[in-house]
């Protein structure tokens, strides 16, 4: 007998329902047009929001760390040390984000990892938005406490939840600032509204926001003006920035904690130094400029008004994120393969990553794109669109 044949018997469920992922090859850097599978297809796909990822300037700074410190940490930074350039980074991230220190992980979903479970346990109990990313459901799995999920964007939900529970020795809500299937915005000011009634410690995911919202992309809190009002902020480099890291953002004491609680940050190696300097070079090039952040907002506003010219559902979105909502998830990925063959690259999202019924292609818009780029991708989008009668 077979002990892993339900493997096959899954993956055989599926392909049937349409929801079997085809990972693509990308071969070359990413930029508004890339190579896959040995295609040139424009690229509607990458979270690449301000065409860091293959900055000149970032790759020099790249260069250069490894001439300097070589190409691995060899351990983890407790026990082997942290480099200079590290405490550059978080230096650099904290006064970025307003506040007063910044602690680095390997990537955005170790940091909620990390700090979930050092903030709270058994006795507590987590108010979690039923949309928020998969990092913040399985940080508070580690962290062994109850969770109690909130309506999507909901306040009155979140409060009406958070006044029936009694005698709890912490409070934590969690929010994604920006959620990254919908592509609207959490009611951060409402939510920190209810957390001071209840004495809640709040936390925000900006995975999504940073380089996008705020003054020259500052995220989430700068665009509300809640300075010193949201307790734990978690943050990626590997969106906006252009590279790869997470980072966790607040009081000095919360990262000091963190130092000597959150297991990603004690058991894992750190980012390279090759990465942590074009991190760095990334946040350098956001407080010179907000150029880049406007050229995004510009190409989002143009796409998204003539997807709803064209009768297309993008659902709520207050951001660059543009679900094109199919339904069908085998329609979805039908729809994404004849993009692909006209040179499109926009990957099709189903469940569980998106409810059921409500498969999407999920374009993703960047500040490297051209006018007559969107136009391109505009143009076919509507035509697949109505030979498979989605409008």
């Amino acid at each position: 007998m077979d002990k892993l044949n339900f493997i096959n018997e899954e993956l055989d469920k599926l392909k049937e329902a349409g929801l079997l992922i085809n990972v693509r090859t990308v071969e070359g850097p990413q930029g508004a047009w890339i190579t896959v599978d040995g295609k040139s297809v424009l690229n509607l796909s990458s979270n690449n929001y301000l065409g860091l990822a293959n900055d000149l300037q970032l790759k020099t700074a790249s260069h250069n760390a490894i001439d300097t410190y070589g190409v691995g940490p060899t351990a983890v930074r407790t026990i082997a040390g942290t480099t200079t350039l590290h405490k550059v980074l978080e230096q650099k991230l904290a006064q970025f984000k307003g506040v007063e220190s910044a602690v680095s992980f390997q990537s955005g979903f170790c940091a909620n990892l990390a700090v979930i479970p050092a903030i709270v346990g058994k006795e507590d109990v987590v108010f979690s938005d039923e949309l928020n990313h998969a990092s913040i459901i399985d940080g508070c799995r580690l962290s062994k406490t109850r969770v109690v999920r909130y309506k999507h964007g909901n306040p009155k939900d979140l409060q009406d939840k958070i006044h029936a529970e009694k005698d709890i020795r912490r409070k934590l809500i969690i929010t994604d600032g920006v959620f990254s299937m919908e592509g609207d915005i959490a009611p951060l000011p409402e939510i920190v509204e209810i957390a001071e009634k209840y004495n809640a410690i709040t936390m925000v995911d900006d995975a999504h926001g940073e380089g996008v919202l705020g003054r020259g992309g500052r995220g989430i809190v700068d665009h509300f003006n809640l300075h010193g009002k949201i307790d734990i902020e978690v943050g990626t480099m590997s969106k906006a920035f252009g590279v790869v890291g997470g980072y966790i953002a607040g009081a000095k004491r919360l990262t000091d904690y963190l130092m000597q609680k959150g297991r990603p940050f004690l058991f894992s190696s750190a980012v390279t130094a090759a990465d942590v300097a074009a991190c760095i070079a990334a946040v350098d090039t956001l407080n010179k400029s907000d150029d880049l952040v406007k050229k995004l907002w510009s190409n989002t506003r143009f796409f998204q008004d003539r997807i709803k010219q064209l009768m297309f559902n993008i659902g709520m979105t207050r951001t660059p994120i543009t679900p094109v909502i199919i339904g069908d998830a085998k329609v979805a990925k039908d729809f994404s393969q004849k993009l692909f063959d006209v040179g499109i690259f926009a990957q099709p999202i189903g469940y569980p990553t998106v409810p059921a019924g409500k498969a999407r292609i999920r374009v993703m818009l960047s500040a490297t794109h051209s006018e007559k780029d969107l136009t391109y991708a505009i143009e076919h989008i509507e035509k697949i669109g109505k030979s498979q009668g989605v409008i």
